[in-house]
């Protein structure tokens, strides 16, 4: 028998090897990716952020001489709420020239700066662009009303229909504004109904008329020539309306209200996304000349199936956005949210994204109550956590890094106004916002111990947190690391991020009232003792510390994120070749 055992250690030793080298083959090495699939995104309301003359409103200036400061947040791409001209109906998202800047916010001169300062500090630049609608002050829109030839089906006109009782002119049809009220409005110039899903001083292009989308594409042309990054196209799902104008069924809100109707015929045609697609074609294209990638995003209310057509069409073969905005953590990260319900609406967009696309997570924007309004000053922390150690891009609406919140005495416009007050920078004047101590809307009176300046010196602190999670996102690990997640219990989510060859990530978060003591234990590959490598502020724990895996103590409404310093590839490999030499020193 003796003479036989080099045989089968020869044999046994091939074997191991094999599968050691199968263990190996079967790691795939992650594709590499591109800027925008592991970036930090920061959205800045111009008006808000950096007033730079004293008029107590923000401009493209104040916003320039603020790129060092984004760049220490670790922000990569910032975009902007429209600065083009407008009569600032709807606060720049109804556009009279989509060419120039508001004389409030500076000139285009500025603008050119402005990205070149952003590009400087290695930032990119993203404008908001609204493609559904005009001012009812653009060129185009007078020109339309007046009837001159060329412009005369460049919005979507229609005559009224006279009431069978009082023979009264009334709307074409039944649409309803998101605004509320009827979406026509009648205009004496062209003896008209003009379409406006949204006030009547924003109407609806027509899309139908190729001239609009050569005429809408030309200014995207034009601002990627200025060296723009890339678009957000704003309510992209309103841009196609039902030919035949027929009415909407009933839906579930009151009468006079947006949602008393179920808007079958006024979103989500199937037509918008072909203008999608051939606008990123543009992107694509522009890109390859400069070398450099120009990205879409899209805000869509819609179903998911209709917004995940955003990132390609059904076969494949054509791509959209690179990102459809996932407003997910904005409906569902409620006050009293639960484990169960926070994971399920993670998976509800991951289990639809199309593969090798980009996951976006979006925590709030100039829409949205602000994220310590909405679900409470005691979660801030913890949606921070969780918005940058997902796979993917977040997207952070100004001031939320400092957890500001929103003022309702501000409200003078319309009800977003609360979420939409200067940025508070330090304790002075307006906050450092302006010198005027009048801006356009009010400060939040918590302005003088909640700002930049002040979390800036505290030993821990809301802006220190966001500070040490965007640059932990640039870990491969969490650029490129495997993503997989679990309830324990009720109460807390944890997830991991693995990849071969690096530390591996976990996030743990509590969403109970009150303290909960978890084990990780079913998170394979990890070792007994875990490093924090981020703790909130109100934390119990700090970095540095080690924690059992099976006893991991959060106080409540924590969260951390924990280092395991061996990964499991190494761990398998490791032990397949202390299985190898125990093998053969046994044989020998």
């Amino acid at each position: 028998m003796k003479f036989y055992r080099p045989l089968v250690t020869v044999s046994l030793t091939v074997a191991l090897l094999s599968a050691c080298a199968l263990q190996a083959a079967e790691v795939r090495e992650p594709d590499e990716k591109d800027w925008y699939q592991h970036a930090t995104f920061y959205q800045i309301y111009p008006r808000s952020f950096q007033d730079s003359n004293g008029d107590g409103i923000g401009d493209l200036k104040g916003i320039t001489a603020r790129m060092e400061y984004l760049a220490g947040l670790g922000i990569d791409a910032t975009w902007l709420s429209p600065p083009f001209v407008s009569p600032l109906a709807d606060f720049g998202y109804d556009v009279a020239d989509f060419y120039d800047i508001q004389p409030e916010y500076g000139t285009l001169a500025d603008m050119e700066e402005l990205i070149a300062e952003a590009h400087r500090h290695g930032i990119k630049l993203m404008l908001d662009f609204i493609p559904n609608h005009s001012s009812d002050e653009h060129d185009w829109f007078v020109q339309s009303a007046n009837g001159v030839a060329k412009y005369r089906d460049y919005y979507i006109w229609r005559p009224g229909r006279p009431n069978s009782q009082t023979g009264a002119l009334e709307p074409p049809n039944n649409w309803i504004s998101v605004f509320g009220g009827p979406a026509w409005t009648y205009d004496e110039r062209r003896g008209e109904f003009y379409l406006h899903q949204f006030t009547k001083k924003q109407a609806d292009l027509n899309y139908r008329n190729p001239a609009v989308v050569e005429e809408m594409t030309k200014m995207l042309s034009f601002w990627l020539e200025k060296g723009v990054d890339g678009f957000r196209l704003d309510a992209i799902n309103h841009m196609f309306e039902d030919a035949q104008l027929r009415d909407e069924p009933p839906g579930w809100g009151a009468p006079g209200t947006y949602d008393e109707l179920d808007h079958i015929y006024t979103k989500d045609n199937p037509d918008t996304y072909n203008v999608v697609y051939g606008w990123r074609q543009l992107c694509d294209d522009f890109g390859r000349r400069m070398n450099k990638t120009i990205i879409i995003m899209t805000e869509a209310y819609a179903s998911i199936e209709n917004t995940m057509l955003y990132y390609e069409d059904a076969t494949g073969t054509r791509q959209g956005a690179h990102m459809p905005f996932n407003f997910q953590l904005i409906y569902d990260f409620r006050h009293d949210q639960n484990a169960i319900g926070l994971k399920q609406s993670i998976d509800f967009w991951l289990n639809h994204m199309p593969a090798r696309h980009t996951a976006s997570w979006v925590a709030g924007s100039h829409d949205h109550s602000r994220v310590g309004s909405r679900v409470g000053l005691e979660h801030v922390d913890q949606v921070l956590t969780l918005l940058h150690t997902l796979p993917g891009t977040s997207i952070t609406y100004y001031g939320e890094e400092i957890g500001m919140l929103d003022f309702k005495d501000a409200q003078l416009y319309d009800n977003r106004d609360p979420n939409r007050t200067p940025m508070q920078w330090d304790n002075s004047i307006s906050a450092g916002f302006s010198t005027n101590r009048t801006t356009w809307l009010r400060l939040h009176p918590d302005y003088p111990t909640r700002n930049v300046a002040m979390q800036e010196a505290a030993e821990k602190s809301t802006l220190k947190h966001f500070r040490t999670l965007t640059a932990l996102r640039r870990h491969p690990t969490l650029v490129h690391g495997e993503f997989k997640h679990r309830t324990v219990g009720r109460d807390v989510y944890a997830f991991s991020r693995e990849l071969h060859g690096e530390d591996t990530l976990v996030t743990v978060l509590n969403m109970a009232t009150s303290s909960r003591t978890v084990d990780l234990g079913d998170f394979v590959n990890l070792p007994d003792r875990l490093k924090v490598e981020i703790a909130q502020p109100m934390s119990n724990y700090k970095a540095g510390d080690e924690v059992d895996i099976h006893q991991v103590t959060l106080l409540q409404h924590d969260s951390v994120v924990l280092r395991a310093v061996v990964s499991g590839a190494s761990v398998v490999r490791l032990s397949l070749i202390v299985a190898l030499l125990a093998a053969v020193k046994h044989l020998f």
